[in-house]
């Protein structure tokens, strides 16, 4: 999502708050889910983060033991402890961060603006610029190995914000100004684009904020539902008993396989409670039913908050013809349980270019399940969006993350 302006009075209560635009500025926000870890698990996150500090300098990135002094400049933190890196809470460890694509560029294309991240077919990783670029990125050293420029039907580049590899291995990319879901095919020519609710339409035509629409994007394991998380409110939705705003998530479904599966179809939308004051700004979809979800915030002088939490829609009610959020006690949400503020994460040494509560936090937007590790945890690495701004940095982070029970 693109920078947008606004006047911030950050005051003492406000000083672990976002923003719902997320990128420069912004207004305050509360407090995490009431699932967050205990004070128990604070302190031991804090410990961690003042064993990191103290092995690692301020602004620096430590390397291990065979690693170059040239890949340390690059903000490679390659430090990985046998139990799975540094633990940010109970249910997740940083294993290093990387900013060897911060203002790079790829064949002539800015290496930046990337808004989202996912598993390609073939092994790599694609991740998508808001300035309307695919960018393949090798699957182990994340090197940029391609850049495809993607348009829309009368040839305008798109507000590209959520991205999803079919099995077959072509491209799905939300537009977050319409909103829009449009599929691409290998080479970035364009093959259509998904039917809409008029509801989630921009205002007037809908009741959508403009940039506030499809920020996440995830397509399940098997290929058959594609599910798009809208960053903000629709007009006359409301909050849940506990005061969180609910957002709709969009699904589609789709029957078939091979070279001619059938069309996405509209499926069930369902409400999710979102941290007041943040966003959704990614999805990633598990083979369950269940979702990863990251939510983002920022408020000038303080800097990005963001939490990963785990989602389960499964018993969620349908509320595409639920009028107003949250439609009565009958209308049941989606339920999340917080994995990890990721300002509770130790900061590894990295270096931050505006002021940040925690040096390693940045405007992040884009997830991607890389693999598995041993004992049902999940390799996932996130990146965040420059803005091609001196005061961001296009940063990679690897996570291990054990999303618990089914």
């Amino acid at each position: 999502m693109r920078v947008r302006s606004a006047v911030v009075r950050v005051t003492a209560a406000v000083l672990a708050a976002g923003c719902l635009t997320a990128c420069a500025e912004g207004a305050p926000a509360a407090g995490p889910d009431r699932t967050a870890p205990t004070a128990a698990d604070s302190a031991a996150s804090a410990t961690a983060g003042r064993t990191a500090s103290s092995t690692t300098g301020p602004g620096t990135s430590a390397a291990r033991p065979g690693t170059s002094a040239a890949s340390a400049r690059t903000g490679q933190n390659d430090r990985s402890s046998a139990a799975g890196g540094h633990r940010c809470s109970p249910s997740v460890s940083i294993d290093r961060y990387s900013d060897a694509l911060d203002k790079t560029t790829f064949q002539g294309t800015f290496v930046g603006n990337l808004s989202a991240l996912t598993r390609d077919t073939d092994g790599s990783l694609a991740a998508l610029s808001d300035r309307s670029v695919l960018i393949g990125l090798d699957g182990r050293s994340h090197r940029p190995v391609r850049a495809t420029k993607i348009i829309d039907e009368k040839g305008a580049v798109l507000d590209a914000e959520g991205l999803a590899v079919e099995p077959g291995g072509r491209y799905l990319v939300s537009s977050e100004t319409e909103p829009s879901v449009r599929r691409y095919d290998r080479s970035g020519a364009l093959l259509g684009r998904l039917p809409l609710p008029k509801a989630l339409q921009v205002e007037p035509a809908g009741r959508a904020q403009s940039n506030q629409t499809f920020e996440g994007l995830t397509l399940d394991p098997g290929g058959r539902t594609l599910t798009a998380a809208m960053e903000g409110q629709l007009t006359g939705d409301g909050k849940d008993s506990a005061g969180r705003p609910l957002l709709r998530f969009q699904t589609w479904q789709r029957q078939g396989s091979g070279t001619r599966p059938a069309p996405y179809r509209l499926s069930r939308q369902y409400a999710y409670p979102v941290d007041a004051g943040l966003g959704v700004s990614e999805i990633a979809a598990l083979p369950d039913g269940r979702l990863l979800v990251l939510e983002r915030g920022f408020t000038a002088g303080v800097g990005n908050t963001v939490r990963l939490y785990l989602a389960d829609p499964r018993r969620a009610n349908d509320v595409s013809g639920v009028g107003g959020l949250p439609g009565g006690k009958a209308v049941r949400p989606a339920r999340k349980k917080l994995l990890a503020d990721l300002g509770a994460c130790p900061s590894l040494g990295a270096p931050a270019h505006q002021q940040q509560t925690n040096p390693l936090l940045d405007n992040i937007e884009g997830m991607a399940i890389t693999g598995r590790a041993p004992g049902g945890r999940l390799r996932v690495l996130l990146v965040s969006d420059d803005n091609e701004s001196p005061k961001q940095i296009t940063r990679l982070y690897s996570l291990t993350v054990r999303p618990g029970g089914r």
